[in-house]
């Protein structure tokens, strides 16, 4: 039993936003209806690893344990049979273009009509408000828009996105959030609502803290230079012989033994790294200086060493160095299932854990329109009936 047992959600989203919110609340336990256009599916499906390899990692990630209906909205037949289907949910999540649903007759003022409890989660790139919020968009736009690209890189050289679908994923946990918190006020009042959530506004709260600084002084903090603009310390990437080490600062009691072991043990005498903090130039310069020491081991010496000395650090992984780390498996970040044909399948588990009622991640994603039948039968359709939507296209 999941947190979320007995809640039933309709899934129409597409690619990550809505659907990994729609994974995360399968995870908690919920029951995800995941509704796709026939014969196309969600454009997830059609992102594979390669074109000799056509699994579809982003489809699998955010997709896996729900059931999938293949239902055509803009039809008025296939409209009916996704009304019927919202009427017996809790939630109805998207993220298409702000104004499609509402264009084909299914906006949150139409549906709550017969389903007043209906909780009506809406995505997009830029919000559902105002000049360009009709755009379309996808992470990439959110990264950019939000600001995150901006920070990323070094001082001189071209910004580069983040290397995962960031604004996507956070984008998906707000909605999630809002989803939770909509369930919460219903058990009160009895009436859902409609929430909005947009990959620029994720990104905006995502870096609060950044956006308070500059709004406080007007500056803008400006890019990393693989430490973070508003912590001036010992605070950044430094490159071993064999990879690099993520330092999170080192505080004043512990310098004298970490400069030591970096090879440069006059620094603790040098009154430019004597403060708590330091001028960006400064952390450039102390950077520099470490350098040297830092390539003289390997990162596995320099996990010894900083934890002896029990100084904040983390080896910057890769994914395989990171799925091979006992701590990502011991704490499910990554789990062990049996698929369907008995194999054993490594699949991304919940970061969520609960003592009570634990999230539970399934092995596999349904394909495409495979309990089609099956959700209309429960609907009430008749196998007369179910014929008459398929030779109409509908379904």
């Amino acid at each position: 039993m999941g947190a979320l047992d007995g809640v039933r959600v309709v899934d129409v989203g597409l690619l990550v936003q809505g659907p990994q919110a729609g994974q995360t609340l399968r995870d908690l336990g919920a029951e995800v209806i995941k509704v796709e256009l026939p014969g196309m599916g969600d454009m997830a499906r059609w992102i594979p690893i390669s074109m000799e390899d056509l699994r579809t990692p982003y489809f699998e990630a955010c997709n896996r344990g729900k059931r999938s209906i293949t239902i055509d909205l803009r039809v008025a037949e296939g409209a009916d049979v996704f009304r019927k289907l919202v009427d017996t949910a809790d939630v109805l999540l998207a993220n298409f273009k702000p104004g499609t649903l509402e264009a084909w007759g299914l906006g949150y003022e139409i549906l709550s009509q017969t389903n007043p409890g209906l909780i009506y989660a809406m995505g997009s790139t830029f919000g559902p408000e105002g000049k360009g919020a009709d755009r379309e968009g996808a992470d990439l736009a959110g990264q950019a828009a939000g600001g995150l690209i901006s920070t990323t890189g070094f001082d001189g050289e071209p910004p580069t996105p983040v290397g995962a679908t960031v604004a996507d994923h956070i984008g998906s946990m707000n909605m999630t959030v809002g989803i939770l918190a909509a369930l919460f006020s219903r058990k009160s009042t009895g009436i859902g609502q409609r929430i909005d959530v947009s990959l620029l506004g994720g990104q905006i709260y995502a870096q609060a803290s950044e956006y308070t600084a500059y709004l406080m002084t007007g500056e803008v903090p400006g890019r990393s230079n693989a430490g973070h603009p508003l912590l001036p310390m010992a605070y950044g990437i430094l490159e071993t012989s064999d990879g690099y080490m993520a330092l999170v600062g080192v505080l004043p009691e512990k310098r004298e033994a970490f400069y030591e072991a970096a090879g440069v043990p006059e620094l603790i005498n040098d009154e430019r790294f004597a403060p708590l903090l330091y001028t960006t130039e400064i952390r450039k310069e102390l950077f520099r200086l470490l350098a040297d020491g830092f390539k003289s081991k390997t990162t596995e010496e320099w996990v010894q060493i900083l934890d002896q000395m029990e100084v904040r650090y983390a080896p910057v992984n890769d994914y395989a160095q990171a799925v091979a780390d006992p701590l990502v498996t011991t704490n499910g970040y990554i789990v062990e299932l049996e698929d369907f044909d008995g194999r054993t399948k490594q699949v991304v588990g919940s970061p969520i854990r609960m003592s009570g009622t634990p999230t539970e991640p399934s092995v596999a994603a349904p394909e495409l329109g495979q309990h089609t039948e099956e959700i209309l039968l429960e609907l009430g359709y008749t196998w007369e009936q179910i014929g008459e939507l398929r030779d109409l296209q509908s379904i």
